[in-house]
């Protein structure tokens, strides 16, 4: 009768375990599915229609028009690869968080054994079923700290969320910019073309020494190599772009350029608003229950359940229990391994809250220079160039010289212009820094 049951019991239990299912990888599916993917797919208008309804935006989602930042920023919310790894390990500590403090399974155990001599009844049968009984606490503690730890790893990808949006902003305002860049050093390659025909008749009339007139064609073919470089660059710098959105370099997107990428609020103490602050404030609420969990382990679980053997023909039934013992090792090991944890995430909390505050009031300081300086730029040294070549150039059409000052006006006008770019880059993306220290007004909707 006990093996009876003992065998029904085997088989029930296996009956309700999983099966193994295969998955193999399927690289052209996926290439399919990646290059199908657009700025205006199904999934991305309806992430959008969402981001709206919690947080209204002035312009709506509309890429058939051409992708504007703000709306590369919904795009790369979706599909960034990056964030769709940080989502499924998310998933991970879900599935763990799910199925965190369950009682372990029952032990069963069985004894068959047969007397050598000759006996009325040789066998002997034993078959016990042990079940551990959590008295400890340790699995609710066991619960809470998976919880704890999905948390975690939910604020892991809100501050891989973030940190993505920064990046993207700062390569389409790197890209907007080598856009400029490029725009200028072609004006001024259209700029000394009537200049080298003008210098050049002089040269043949005798008006112009050839050195001086050969200088504004050395000067010309100088900033062509430049247009050919800054095509280059803008080409990829967009392909930066589409790979932190997550769509192919053929998927159909215009790109709208930029030089501005808005700014950052202070809102409250950093700690309750940075991203990465938040994910270890988190973290070290892992270490704390990490650490209770190590300590209930000292503490004794009981092990209980019944017990039936069959010796000389006579069945007996009764009870087995078992308690261990913590005298010995009372799992010291686990509980200073804890504190030394917990140690290393206030730690990390700390030293990046100093980190934080220092970097914040660096790029603050830094975005004050370059407002100051594109303020002179933009008021002073932009208006005096360009004059200059006014007066120049007029000079040169009435044929009293000053060919070698209007080059080098050109050229005082070309870099002032591109300093000019290169600050408002500067103040862009260190506006953009700013805003990412600070942290969002509301952490991003996460997509499936």
């Amino acid at each position: 009768m006990g093996t009876g049951l003992t065998l029904s019991v085997s088989v029930a239990a296996l009956a309700g375990c999983q099966l193994y299912q295969p998955s193999p990888l399927d690289p052209s599916a996926h290439a399919g599915t990646w290059h199908g993917r657009s700025a205006s797919d199904e999934k991305v208008v309806d992430f959008a229609r969402r981001i709206e309804t919690t947080s209204p935006r002035t312009v709506r989602f509309n890429p058939s028009d051409g992708l504007t930042m703000e709306e590369g920023e919904v795009v790369a919310l979706v599909y960034n690869p990056d964030l769709r790894v940080a989502r499924l390990k998310a998933g991970v500590a879900q599935a763990t968080a799910d199925h965190a403090g369950r009682w372990d399974d029952p032990e069963l155990s069985i004894d068959v054994l047969k007397v050598t001599e000759s006996v009325p009844h040789p066998w002997f049968v034993g078959s016990a079923l042990s079940l551990t009984i959590p008295i400890s606490g340790r699995l609710s503690v066991e619960k809470s700290r998976a919880e704890a730890a999905l948390h975690s790893e939910l604020a892991r990808v809100a501050e891989e969320e973030w940190r993505t949006l920064r990046d993207l902003r700062e390569a389409w305002l790197t890209w907007s910019a080598n856009r400029l860049r490029l725009e200028e050093v072609e004006r001024i390659v259209g700029s000394l073309d009537s200049v080298v025909e003008t210098t050049g008749k002089l040269a043949e009339g005798g008006e112009l020494p050839r050195t001086e007139s050969a200088l504004f064609k050395i000067e010309q073919e100088s900033r062509k190599a430049d247009v050919a470089r800054l095509r280059g660059q803008v080409k990829e710098d967009e392909q930066e772009i589409r790979s932190l959105m997550g769509i192919s370099p053929t998927a159909p997107a215009s790109l709208v350029p930029t030089l501005s990428s808005g700014s950052g609020k202070e809102r409250g103490a950093l700690a309750e608003t940075n991203p990465t602050l938040i994910r270890l404030r988190s973290d070290y609420e892992v270490a704390e229950l990490t650490l209770m969990r190590e300590i209930r382990k000292q503490f004794p679980d009981l092990e209980l359940g019944p017990n039936y053997e069959s010796d000389q023909g006579q069945s007996k039934v009764g009870v087995i229990g078992g308690i261990p013992i913590p005298i010995l090792n009372s799992n010291k090991g686990g509980i200073a391994a804890a504190k030394a944890e917990r140690e290393v995430a206030r730690a990390a909390f700390e030293t990046e809250v100093e980190r934080t505050e220092g970097r914040l009031a660096a790029m603050r300081a830094r975005l004050s220079g370059a407002q100051s300086r594109r303020q002179s730029l933009d008021s002073n040294v932009v208006p005096l160039v360009d004059r200059q070549i006014e007066d120049s150039q007029s000079l040169l059409e009435l044929g009293e010289g000053g060919s070698l000052v209007l080059l080098e006006s050109l050229v005082r006008a070309h870099e002032a212009k591109l300093d000019l770019i290169e600050v408002r880059l500067e103040e862009s993306t260190t506006q953009n820094e700013v805003r990412h220290l600070l942290g969002p007004d509301r952490l991003a909707a996460q997509t499936k």
